[in-house]
C-alpha cells in the first residue's frame, strides 16, 4: 500500500487555513520552492531591496500623514514641527526623504541589470514595460512629495514643472490650470499634490504585484542570458536565494543608516530649508538628484515643446528597447560590442545627471546636446543596427556548465 505523502505544513492552525484558503501553498510554491538559476549574482537582489524599501516608505509616509497640513500657510511648519516636536518625527522624516534616493538608486542598478544582461528580450518583453511603467509612476509620486514640504526649492519646482504642459498645442493651458486648481501655484495645488503622493504608491504595489507574477510566468534571467533545460540549472529560492538577498540588504542597509543618521540633508537643497516665496526666485532651480539627467535633457533642447517631448521621451523610449534590440543573444557577456556601448551610455547618463545641476549656460548647454545625442542614439541607432551586424561570442551549453566547471576547478597552490 502506497503511504500518503507528508503534509506540507505541521503546523494544524496553517493546515487548516491552507485546505480552505491555499494562500500559504501559495507563497510557499513562489517564494520558497520556486526553481531560480543557480548563476544569478548580487545584481538580482537589487528587486528585492526595490520592494523592501518601497514598502518602508509607504510605512513611513502613513506616519507622517498623520502630522503633516496640506495647506500652504500650515505646510512648513507642521513639516518643522514634526522634525522638532513630534516624538522621532526627525527619525521618520529623515528615513522617508532620503529612503526617496535610495529607492531610486536601487532602482535604477535594477534596470541597468536589465539592460546589461538582457532581461527585457522574449519572453520577458511584458515584465520590462512593467517594470518601466513602475519607474514613471516612482518619478510622478517623488515629484509630488518634493512639493509637500513647501520650501523655496519645492515651490519653484512645482511652477517650473507644471509650466511645462503649457507648451502642448491648444490644450496646454487648460491642462495647467487643471494641475494648478487656479491661475498659479497655490493651495488648491498643494491639496492634489498631497493627494497623488498620498495614492500612487498604491497604485505601485499593484503595478509591482502584476511584475512579479509576470516574472513567474517565464521565470528568471541570468547573467549567461539562457533559458534553464533541466534542474541543474536551477535552485529553490529558498534558502539559497533568500540568504544572499539577506546579504545585499545588510550591505544597503548600513549605507542607507549612515546617510540619515550621519549626512540626513546631504542629498537635500538648502534652499528648501527657506519658506516658499512667490515673491523671490531661487538663482537656480534644480531638481532633485534622481530627475537630473532628465532635466539635463529638457534644458538641452532650444525649444519649448520639443524639450517637453524630449524630456518625456527620455523615458516613454524605455517602453520600446524589447522591440528595438534585434540581436537573439540576451546577455552581454557574450556581446562585447554592444557592452562597450552600454558602459558609455551608463557614463553618459551620469554625466547629464552632472549637466543637469549646473547652470543653464555655456559650455553646459552644447555638452548637455552632445549627451542627449549619445543618450537617443543608443536605443535609436546603436542598439538596432548592432542587433543586425554584431557577431556575438558563442553560448554555453547550458547555465550549469559553466557554474559546475569554475566549481570543480583545481585552485593553484
Amino acid at each position: 500500500m502506497s503511504k500518503n505523502p507528508p503534509p506540507l505544513f505541521r503546523n494544524p492552525v496553517v493546515r487548516w487555513l491552507d485546505e480552505r484558503l491555499p494562500l500559504f501553498s501559495m507563497l510557499r510554491k513562489e517564494y520558497i520552492d520556486y526553481p531560480t538559476p543557480r548563476n544569478v549574482n548580487y545584481f538580482w537582489s537589487f528587486g528585492a531591496i526595490a520592494t523592501l524599501m518601497l514598502l518602508l516608505m509607504i510605512a513611513t509616509g502613513l506616519m507622517l500623514a498623520m502630522q503633516y497640513t496640506p495647506h500652504v500657510d500650515m505646510a512648513f511648519s507642521s513639516v518643522q514641527r514634526i522634525m522638532r516636536d513630534v516624538n522621532y518625527g526627525w527619525l521618520l522624516r529623515t528615513i522617508h526623504m532620503n529612503g526617496a534616493s535610495m529607492f531610486f538608486f536601487a532602482v535604477y542598478i535594477h534596470l541597468y541589470r536589465g539592460m546589461y544582461y538582457g532581461s527585457y528580450k522574449k519572453p520577458r518583453e511584458l515584465l520590462w514595460i512593467l517594470g518601466v511603467l513602475i519607474f514613471l509612476l516612482m518619478m510622478a509620486t517623488a515629484f509630488t512629495g518634493y512639493v509637500l514640504p513647501w520650501g523655496q526649492m519645492s515651490y519653484w519646482a512645482a511652477t517650473v514643472i507644471t509650466n511645462l504642459f503649457s507648451a502642448i498645442p491648444w490644450i496646454g493651458e487648460d491642462i495647467v490650470q487643471f494641475l494648478w486648481g487656479g491661475f498659479s501655484v497655490d493651495n488648491p495645488t498643494l491639496n492634489r499634490f498631497f493627494v497623488l503622493h498620498f495614492l500612487l504608491p498604491f497604485v505601485i504595489v499593484a503595478v509591482v504585484v502584476l511584475h512579479v507574477a509576470a516574472l513567474h510566468v517565464p521565470g528568471s534571467n541570468n547573467p549567461d542570458g539562457i533559458e534553464v533545460k533541466s534542474k541543474r540549472d536551477t535552485l529553490p529560492f529558498h534558502p539559497y536565494i533568500t540568504s544572499k538577498d539577506s546579504l545585499a540588504l545588510i550591505v544597503f542597509g548600513i549605507g542607507y543608516a549612515v546617510i540619515v543618521f550621519y549626512a540626513p540633508n546631504y542629498l537635500n537643497h538648502p534652499d528648501n530649508a527657506i519658506p516658499a516665496n512667490p515673491l523671490s526666485t531661487p538663482e537656480h532651480i534644480v531638481p532633485e538628484w534622481y530627475f537630473l539627467p532628465f532635466y539635463a535633457i529638457l534644458r538641452a533642447i532650444p525649444n519649448k515643446l520639443l524639450g517637453v517631448i524630449a524630456l518625456f521621451g527620455g523615458v516613454a523610449i524605455l517602453f520600446f528597447l524589447p522591440f528595438l534590440d534585434r540581436s537573439k543573444v540576451r546577455s552581454c557577456r557574450y556581446r562585447p560590442l554592444y557592452r562597450w556601448f552600454l558602459w558609455l551610455f551608463v557614463v553618459d547618463a551620469v554625466f547629464l545627471g552632472w549637466l543637469g545641476s549646473k547652470p543653464a549656460e555655456e559650455p553646459y548647454i552644447l555638452w548637455a546636446r552632445l549627451a542627449t545625442a549619445y543618450y537617443f542614439g543608443f536605443f535609436l541607432v546603436i542598439t538596432p543596427v548592432l542587433g543586425i551586424v554584431e557577431r556575438p561570442r558563442p553560448l554555453p551549453v547550458s547555465i550549469s556548465e559553466p557554474v559546475l566547471k569554475t566549481a570543480s576547478r583545481p585552485r593553484a597552490s
